[in-house]
């Protein structure tokens, strides 16, 4: 018969043990993490560590396919919305500026840091980041700047180009700087973002706009 109670126990326990895995793994990387103290966080002996995990590779390829499958990033009423803009400039910006915001969220910076570190050894994983995030990103502005092209907004002979280029017009001096320096608390205030975000926009449409 089913003991809820011990059932109960086993989950809690496999709870901390990931929690302390995702801190350890984002704090100190793969190689610099080990499974005596993940079990030490994680306040359990080492033998319960390994009846849940097998490994610390399982561990890891367990914990980050998790949290690539909770990364819900809040849908933006632009997503829909940008093809049919009445003021292309202005959704813009405050698209980008919402966009970039999320990209520079502590927690993701230290997962990407881990994923780009761990990439050959888990290819998988790094492939499955990538699609979540930026070929995904890529995807919804190709659909914006083909839709606006037909309408005389913006000159776009390569929409999937053009979306590459605002990607990363926006995002890669701050994202830069955060893959290069540690990631203790926030880089930049919402001032700076907000600021890289305009002159990313700026520029693009300096670029593709009619």
């Amino acid at each position: 018969m089913d003991n809820p109670q011990q059932d109960g126990r086993t989950a809690r326990k496999r709870r901390a043990i990931v929690d302390a895995a995702r801190t350890l793994f984002l704090r100190n990387g793969y190689a610099g993490t080990s499974m005596d103290e993940i079990a030490a966080m994680a306040e359990v002996s080492k033998q319960t560590v390994y009846k849940h995990f097998a490994d610390k590779q399982r561990l890891f390829t367990e914990l980050i396919t998790l949290d690539i499958s909770r990364i819900e990033v809040e849908v933006h009423p632009l997503e829909a919305a940008m093809p049919g803009t009445d003021d292309l400039e202005r959704d813009l910006r405050e698209y980008a500026r919402t966009h970039l915001a999320v990209v520079m969220q502590p927690h993701l910076l230290r997962m990407r840091r881990v994923l780009i570190g761990e990439a050959d050894r888990f290819p998988d994983l790094a492939r499955a980041w990538y699609e979540n995030g930026p070929v995904r990103s890529s995807a919804l502005f190709a659909g914006w700047f083909e839709a606006l092209g037909r309408r005389g907004l913006l000159n776009v002979p390569d929409p999937l180009l053009a979306a590459q280029h605002f990607n990363w017009l926006v995002l890669s001096i701050p994202l830069n700087r955060a893959m290069s320096l540690p990631v203790e608390a926030a880089l930049y205030d919402e001032k700076e973002l907000n600021h890289y975000a305009d002159e990313g926009v700026r520029v693009f449409l300096a670029a593709y706009g009619r």
